[in-house]
């Protein structure tokens, strides 16, 4: 169910972490969850006292970090590792394209804090291309989360999957837009808001932004349907055709460079698909982080369901 109303999570994405994290150890013995040294920031440092057997602090070593979960993947367990975006991504991309990827070890990679919501971390913990870094790894799986609900699912749905799964999300909250119980499945797009005029195609923090923007687009009278695209790859390729076809006009929208990411997988998807569309990409514009508050940088990146509805706007003409 959708239910969003424009208030926030009731739990941290830190607490689902280390909630969730903790019910599938004791589901699973082979479970093991490794952290470069962020326990405390990522709630999973109680889960590491109580049960040291399925939970190594690997230290401020990310690489080192993907090595060793790819080892014990190689001897039948299920490593989940979590660290900061640029570092489960940049700092360790080689690690986890050869040991992992091209060993065949499948590995679970959390990278918090995306884009903009690094906040006073600033620049250099900023990934605005994480997931084009991850997209480029053969037969790995990207998302990008849009709430807690989809959160915990996710986390859940990965347990038993193949291959290299990339994970951003934030570890604070976002505006709730599903309920606990709602249904996902990793590959298929969901559509969170209809209409017929335009579609937004969003991901992460911009999924609650698109609705943002399709509010704003309502009053001008323009229906706009919103889809939040969480799994980035695979890509729903099928519903990605089936909204170019009843709308004709798919602007993108993701808290990351606008190369590489969602919006470049979507235009591949419509341009080989031979239909005619209106298209656009929104996100960051091939330019390196910043430092300030959340709030401050979605209005210097244009992050916002104001910028983004000026967007489609600008796009019907």
């Amino acid at each position: 169910m959708i239910v969003y109303n424009g208030s926030m999570d009731k739990e941290p994405h830190k607490n689902v972490l280390g909630r969730v994290i903790e019910d599938l150890c004791a589901q699973d013995r082979d479970v093991i969850y490794l952290d470069a040294d962020l326990m405390n920031s990522s709630g999973t440092y109680k889960l590491w006292k109580k049960n040291p057997s399925q939970v190594i602090n690997c230290g401020i070593a990310e690489a080192d970090m993907a090595g060793i979960a790819a080892g014990l993947s190689s001897a039948g367990k299920k490593p989940y590792m979590h660290t900061f975006g640029p570092f489960a991504s940049r700092r360790c991309f080689d690690q986890v394209f050869i040991s992992a990827a091209y060993g065949g070890n499948p590995v679970r990679i959390l990278g918090s804090d995306p884009g903009v919501t690094a906040a006073f971390n600033g620049g250099t913990h900023m990934p605005f291309e994480d997931m084009a870094l991850m997209r480029a790894i053969p037969e790995s799986t990207v998302i990008d989360v849009a709430d807690a609900a989809q959160f915990e699912a996710v986390l859940r749905l990965i347990k038993d999957r193949r291959g290299v799964t990339y994970v951003r999300f934030s570890r604070k909250n976002y505006p709730a837009v599903y309920s606990p119980d709602h249904r996902f499945e990793v590959g298929k797009g969901q559509v969170v808001r209809e209409g017929r005029d335009a579609t937004i195609i969003a991901c992460g923090l911009m999924t609650t932004e698109a609705l943002k923007a399709a509010g704003i687009l309502k009053d001008r009278g323009i229906d706009v349907r919103v889809v939040d695209m969480f799994t980035v790859k695979p890509l729903d390729g099928e519903l990605v055709k089936t909204c170019a076809k009843e709308t004709g006009v798919i602007v993108t929208s993701e808290n990351h460079n606008v190369i590489g990411g969602l919006g470049d997988a979507v235009a591949a998807c419509v341009l080989e698909s031979g239909i005619p569309v209106k298209f656009k990409k929104h996100g960051v514009c091939d330019t390196f982080g910043s430092v300030g508050p959340q709030d401050y940088l979605q209005e210097f990146y244009g992050l916002t369901g104001q910028k983004l509805a000026e967007t489609l706007l600008s796009l019907l003409g």
